[in-house]
């Protein structure tokens, strides 16, 4: 077999450069404030500086990494607060896209994805917590919020809504490897497939004003989890990013 097309290589070792950078920094391994360097990056990644130059910028855009004025970049140190405000904007921007969802109406068949989705959640979250899927569910959770943010029919709303959700700590499923064993995390996930039942009624129904409040207390309970979480260094350990966060 030859080589694969050349746009494919530069695509996959772009892939790969933005990955491999996120993974440095949300790992703690590059300390808040700390200056990246390319050259340092491209040897522990093994990968050209071009790719590298391009995802520490791309970084930048996502808010996780600054911009030095003198070039370069930095990581980025969060607040409790920064993440507290990451996690409101996804449920304001949730809120609204179910609201125009709901409002403008979504055809049988999307409607009926949306509602299969949940149903796949429904075994995997009424097992016993040492029984959990939490690959699974984190990939549903995941198609639900992705199909929500498509059905409002704005790109725009889905556009901003995939940007709020890149920090780690402000996906749908932040907190998710820290809910193994706390029950008060098992809890959310159970009020969490409440909530995606009657975000998908409310939507069926174009109750526009419950669509976007449900969307709205939905990520409320991520904060929930987050002050939760904030209170005990073991658990810090297992949420992605959090390590970036001073508390």
């Amino acid at each position: 077999m030859g080589q694969p097309p050349k746009q494919e290589r530069v695509a996959s070792q772009s892939l790969k450069a933005v990955l491999g950078v996120r993974d440095l920094v949300f790992s703690g391994e590059i300390a808040p404030g700390e200056r990246l360097s390319e050259v340092n990056i491209s040897e522990r990644l093994g990968i050209s500086r071009t790719p590298v130059r391009a995802a520490l910028a791309r970084l930048e855009q996502e808010g996780i990494l600054d911009a030095i004025p003198s070039g370069g970049y930095s990581v980025r140190a969060f607040t409790v607060a920064d993440v507290a405000d990451a996690i409101e904007l996804r449920g304001v921007l949730e809120g609204t896209a179910a609201r125009l969802a709901a409002e403008r109406g979504v055809p049988p068949n999307r409607l009926a994805q949306l509602r299969a989705i949940v149903a796949e959640l429904d075994p995997i979250v009424a097992v016993p917590v040492e029984e959990l899927d939490f690959i699974a569910y984190e990939d549903l959770n995941a198609r639900f919020h992705q199909m929500l943010a498509e059905l409002c029919g704005s790109r725009i709303i889905q556009r901003q809504i995939e940007h709020a959700t890149q920090l780690p700590f402000a996906g749908p499923s932040a907190f998710l490897n820290a809910q193994t064993d706390i029950p008060a995390f098992r809890a959310s996930l159970v009020i969490g497939q409440a909530h995606h039942r009657a975000l998908v009624h409310a939507i069926e129904m174009r109750e526009g004003s419950r669509a976007e409040s449900l969307g709205r207390e939905h990520a409320r309970l991520a904060r929930q989890n987050l002050d939760f979480v904030m209170k005990d260094s073991s658990l810090i350990e297992r949420v992605p990013g959090l390590k970036l966060v001073s508390t």
